[in-house]
């Protein structure tokens, strides 16, 4: 211990603002940290002479310099980072694009900080994150959105909270992410399979929200954000509080958002063929609020770190009343019409709760991180009970649900993952493994999928050998493990059945008791070659997803798309093979990146229409069964930027992606929700003033879409179109902290137009008009030194 020292430091960005969450390694002494709010690094027990210190941070250059530690005490000099791209400055740090392809990573991987997510915020974290290439979301309205990487997403899609798989009931289209973006500080979005770390449901890629870095030593502080929208008349806010003394810290943060119904260009839309009349352009019933609580405390040791997470997200959003049931008709629109901010039925209300520790120890030369975590997500959908088929005309009274609750769904997960990185000469390995349970049940009056339990586990060695500066090779290998165990379901009321002859009552069993297990070995493989200016990279890759319950025991109407699924209990895990390339320029004021990708599935898993229709649940609705077939994937991204003036920036964002199925019997058709081809030109101001305003912009984004005529039924084609965008923003520098403005204003014309990946296309409602987004962020802090 007598030989034991410190070392401390801070890391600035570029423009001088701390480097809030920068990795900073020690060598040979193999101890790594992560900054603090304030850019701040500290270790102890160092051994004495010569160290290396290397600095990684988000679209920055990586830094290294060489102390020699004599003194108890070594404090090294502010450590300033140089971007990727530096010509391009300020543009290229708040997009967020440059690190997008790292250099030591053979994934398509894009970051995104919360500056980002302020600056383009939208409706729900996903709206944030559509400018992104490749990125798109299934939108349910204004409030809720899921995820799509390169036109996958639901199950094939992980999103991944503080290390633990986000689990919820993401199999519906009209089902939302519980994650609240105020609270994001931090994520990864990685096209295409990860697998090989996330396991099952990895197929098309993650999104991976990153831990927020401890607050600064010895303060207490906050901020207060504020936003609002004109389109829906929102307003919310999120208020933070965290503190640090010495080892110990806290974070916490309360967000509160609500909204009325929002409004489109358009007077009248059509629930099939049937015309619905919007009274002052609004989409009736989709008001909305959200009340979200977290809160962490962790103790920051220099050789272990543990941090607890505790979360929890309500929301409540209200259906377009019009197009939720069998019976678009049997709505009373002047009560709905009285008030805009309402929410009647049909709705939904969704809890999330999380728990979750997150603990780092250095033994030696390893670095073990396990995650424990316990989540509960609970799901109610209420409407008003409408008869059909066999079921009685009046609800019976002696019925233990409610008459108004429709469905529910209660998913309680238990997750452990465990995962050692250690550093042998030139290789850089990690070995995991992770494991989780699922309890699921269901209640209400209409049945659709059946109550399940599900059990996953997985082992993987993953290994990083550095060649050289600019050469690394990668290699991964993994093992998984499912069962699933689906609960019989029989029907609440009878229903007359003609057997030989002779008609009979008899409850239907509308789901069976059933066992699946499955496994699969998994592999990836890549390279990195960044030679000067350029940058090359390939990976390939399998991957594999097991079915879930709703694509096995599916058995109902589903109201939302005038539809009777029905799963097949033989279905086999999907399967995708798929090969990723990166080729990257930089030069004076100019960068160039393009990402292509091949994509094979021999075992595509997809609803199938049918010429049968059902009678005993509905009004005769198409039924689709779950069938599997072999489809063929391939697109891509391209970004160009350019510097042209002192103070201007261009961009061009490109996307084309391509799907066909090769076998079954929608052999020559694409898949569902498979986005169009899509460009984005930017042109952004940049102006520098002295003393209170710093990283100001100006910025037009023009998008145009291609049509979409390549569809499979019922799907129908998507005209293409043209949105301009406009924002605007900058820090306001008062004394000690920043004030952050941005506003944002979409769909500057009211174009009226078609979202292909729209939950709502099928009825051709169009997206919101004009939106106006004004958000302000206000920090606040003071030390607590002594």
């Amino acid at each position: 211990m007598a030989q034991s020292v410190r070392l401390a430091g801070r890391v600035l960005d570029h423009t001088q603002a701390p480097a809030r969450g920068a990795t900073v390694a020690v060598y040979p002494a193999a101890k790594t940290a992560v900054t603090d709010t304030a850019g701040y690094f500290s270790f102890a027990d160092l051994p004495r002479g010569r160290q290396q210190i290397t600095v990684t941070f988000t679209g920055h250059h990586q830094a290294m310099l060489e102390v020699n530690l004599r003194k108890h005490l070594n404090k090294v000099a502010d450590i300033t980072l140089i971007p990727f791209t530096r010509v391009l400055g300020e543009v290229v740090v708040s997009d967020n694009y440059a690190g997008r392809n790292r250099r030591e990573s053979s994934l398509q991987i894009e970051a995104v900080n919360s500056d980002y997510i302020r600056r383009n915020l939208g409706g729900s974290l996903m709206q944030s994150l559509e400018r992104l290439p490749g990125v798109k979301t299934i939108g349910i309205g204004s409030g809720n959105s899921k995820p799509l990487i390169r036109g996958l997403g639901f199950n094939q899609v992980v999103v991944v909270d503080n290390g633990i798989k986000h689990e919820g009931q993401q199999w519906g289209a009209d089902h939302g992410l519980e994650i609240d973006q105020f609270a994001v500080n931090r994520l990864e979005i990685i096209k295409g399979p990860a697998s090989f770390v996330y396991g099952s449901d990895a197929i098309a890629g993650a999104i991976d929200i990153k831990p927020a870095p401890p607050p600064s030593q010895d303060t207490l502080g906050g901020a207060f954000d504020l936003a609002g929208r004109s389109n829906n008349n929102q307003y919310g806010g999120s208020l933070q509080l965290y503190g640090r003394k010495g080892a110990f810290f806290f974070d916490t943060r309360l967000t509160h958002t609500a909204y009325g119904d929002y409004r489109v260009p358009a007077d009248t839309v059509y629930v099939y063929s049937y015309a619905v009349g919007l009274n002052n352009r609004y989409v009736r019933n989709t008001a909305g609020r959200e009340w979200n609580l977290h809160a962490s405390a962790g103790w920051m040791g220099s050789r272990m770190q543990s941090v607890f997470y505790l979360s929890r997200v309500y929301n409540k959003t209200g259906f377009f009343a019009n197009a939720h049931g069998l019976e678009p008709r049997r709505v009373d629109a002047a009560l709905h019409d009285r008030s805009n901010r309402d929410m009647l039925m049909p709705n939904q209300e969704v809890t999330h709760h999380k728990i979750i520790n997150r603990s780092v120890f250095r033994p030696g030369r390893h670095r073990l991180e396990t995650e424990l975590g316990f989540q509960r997500n609970f799901r109610q959908e209420w409407n008003q009970y409408v008869n059909h088929g066999y079921m009685p005309p009046v609800y019976p009274g002696h019925m233990q649900v409610p008459s108004t609750l429709e469905r529910q769904y209660d998913k309680r997960v238990y997750s452990l993952n465990i995962q050692d990185e250690i550093t042998l000469g030139r290789h850089a390995l990690t070995f995991g493994a992770n494991g989780e349970y699922q309890r699921n049940r269901i209640d209400g009056w209409s049945f659709l999928i059946p109550s399940f339990d599900q059990v996953t586990a997985g082992a993987f060695v993953y290994d990083k050998l550095r060649l050289n500066d600019a050469l690394f090779l990668h290699g991964a290998a993994r093992y998984d493990y499912g069962r699933i165990d689906m609960k019989e379901y029989t029907d609440w009321f009878s229903s007359d059945i003609v057997s030989n002859g002779d008609t009979v009552r008899q409850y239907l069993q509308r789901a069976g008791n059933l066992t699946r297990m499955f496994n699969s070995v998994n592999w990836s493989a890549g390279v990195n070659f960044t030679p000067g200016a350029f940058t090359l990279k390939a990976n390939i890759g399998s991957s594999f997803r097991m079915p879930i319950a709703k694509e096995l025991g599916a058995n109902g109407v589903n109201y939302h798309y005038f539809r009777y699924e029905k799963g097949d209990p033989g279905l086999s895990p999907e399967r995708s093979y798929q090969l990723d390339l990166g080729l990257g320029w930089t030069a004076t004021g100019w960068s160039v990146e393009l990402s292509p990708f091949f994509n094979y599935f021999p075992n595509y898993i997809y609803l199938n229409p049918t010429s049968q229709h059902d009678y005993y649940y509905g009004a005769g609705n198409q039924v689709f069964h779950y069938a599997q077939s072999r489809v063929m994937r391939y697109g891509g991204e391209a970004q160009v930027r350019y510097r042209f003036l002192e103070h201007w920036s261009a961009e061009i964002l490109g996307e084309y992606l391509y799907n066909e199925q090769l076998s079954g019997e929608k052999k020559g058709y694409t898949l569902p929700f498979t986005p169009p081809p899509s460009l984005l030109l930017n042109v952004s101001y940049h102006p520098v003033f002295r003393k209170t305003l710093h990283e100001s912009y100006v910025s037009l984004d023009y998008r145009l879409t291609a049509k979409q005529d390549n569809i499979v039924p019922p799907e129908r084609k998507t005209p293409g179109y043209r949105v301009l965008n406009f924002s605007a923003g900058s820090r306001v520098r008062l004394k000690r902290h920043d004030l952050t403005i941005h506003l944002l204003v979409q769909n500057v014309l009211n174009t009226r137009y078609l979202r292909h990946t729209s939950f709502y296309r099928l009825i051709q409602l169009p997206e919101p008009g004009r939106n106006i987004i004004l958000s302000v962020k206000i920090p606040f802090s003071v030390s607590i030194n002594g």
